[in-house]
């Protein structure tokens, strides 16, 4: 199984703002866009297709990639998700292979937003008006797939998803249009202004999640209702609860603000206070080797172990309860356990309990507060 380093995913989504202009002539130069966020979409195709052999287009082969977005865009303007976007593919061969929900447009996985960022940058060097139509088209899908709230949804429940960096990554492509980033300049006065009112309606409800624990702003759930607010279950295995990792994510973006208003300014130095005070220090999460085994469509050659060790660098749970703000871990059934030995070897192995997630941010916060 490939693995992937999802984190470095959400920095180049969040903290990659604003492409200016000595970044358009090393486009121009090079002839090559970003493709480090489609690395989701491929890590779960590589999972869970059985489809192995087909050719595979360049990296730096804009059109190619590009013609791929208009094929397989919607009716609706969104995506997708879980495909090889290198892949040289057919979506009506596809349509056989995968299920049929995998086929609704979706944030989940990382998905449809950086289509947008994609087709948006290849307009710029190309000048071919499909792709600025299609980048418009996903913009609008991304616009009327709002909720009141001011959320947007995932795949496995329908609340503000912070999970898969469904909120912060679309949000950091409505900042990069609100703040005129070239790739983005085609955007009509209409549609800025629309994108500019999502933003701010997105940014506040971000704001208004927050976890308060014994009167205590900490940091967020992987979703919350769209009515309440409150932390929600996604999948069985995913709790109300205080979610790092992808309160990581939302840290990030909120540090890319320029001119943050004091409110944000709260959220942040909150959450990087509680993200110090909530590591876990003398324990090491390590991979250790193990006899090839399957795992879905592939297999995998490692488990997943927590050791004492004192020289480790502090680590983060994936969930902290909601009354202590204590770690936890789930079982696939819903079963609160605190040991990982109890978690069976499909989770164990295909979800990280723990990580070093809000090491970067914490990095960041020193510079963050001069600015």
């Amino acid at each position: 199984m490939k693995k992937i380093q999802l984190l470095s995913l959400l920095f180049v989504s969040v903290t990659t703002n604003q492409l200016g202009a000595s970044d358009l002539s090393r486009m121009q130069n090079d002839r090559s866009i970003d493709l480090t966020l489609f690395s989701d979409s491929i890590h779960h195709w590589d999972i869970y297709s059985t489809i192995r052999e087909y050719d595979r287009i360049e990296p730096n082969d804009i059109d190619g990639i590009a013609k791929q977005f208009l094929k397989f865009q919607n009716p609706d303007g969104g995506w997708p998700k879980n495909i090889d976007w290198l892949g040289v593919l057919e979506p009506e061969a596809l349509k056989k292979e995968m299920p049929n929900h995998h086929w609704e447009s979706s944030f989940d996985n990382r998905n449809t937003y950086p289509q947008i960022r994609y087709l948006s940058e290849a307009y710029i060097l190309t000048d071919d008006e499909r792709y600025r139509e299609a980048a418009e088209k996903g913009l609008e899908f991304v616009l009327n797939s709002q909720h009141a709230s001011g959320g947007w949804r995932g795949a496995d429940v329908d609340a503000i998803t912070f999970n898969d960096d469904v909120m912060t990554g679309i949000m950091a492509l409505l900042y990069d249009i609100k703040m005129r980033s070239i790739p983005f300049r085609w955007v009509s006065d209409t549609l800025l202004h629309k994108i500019e009112r999502s933003f701010e309606q997105a940014l506040q409800v971000t704001l208004d999640c927050q976890i308060v624990v014994a009167g205590k702003k900490t940091a967020w759930c992987q979703q919350h209702d769209h009515f309440t607010l409150a932390p929600l279950k996604a999948r069985s295995y995913e709790l109300p609860s205080i979610t790092p990792r992808e309160s990581t994510s939302v840290v990030a973006f909120l540090m890319t603000l320029e001119e943050p208003s004091d409110e944000v300014k709260i959220a942040v130095n909150s959450a990087i206070q509680w993200f110090r005070e909530s590591a876990i220090v003398g324990q090491q999460y390590m991979d250790v080797p193990i006899p090839e085994r399957p795992y879905h469509e592939t297999t995998v050659d490692f488990d997943r172990i927590l050791v004492e060790n004192e020289t480790a660098a502090p680590i983060w749970a994936r969930y902290y309860d909601l009354k202590e703000a204590k770690p936890f871990l789930c079982k696939r059934s819903g079963q609160v356990v605190y040991d990982l030995k109890e978690i069976g070897f499909e989770r164990r192995v295909g979800y990280d309990w723990y990580g070093f997630w809000p090491n970067e941010v914490i990095e960041l916060y020193a510079d963050w507060l001069q600015r």
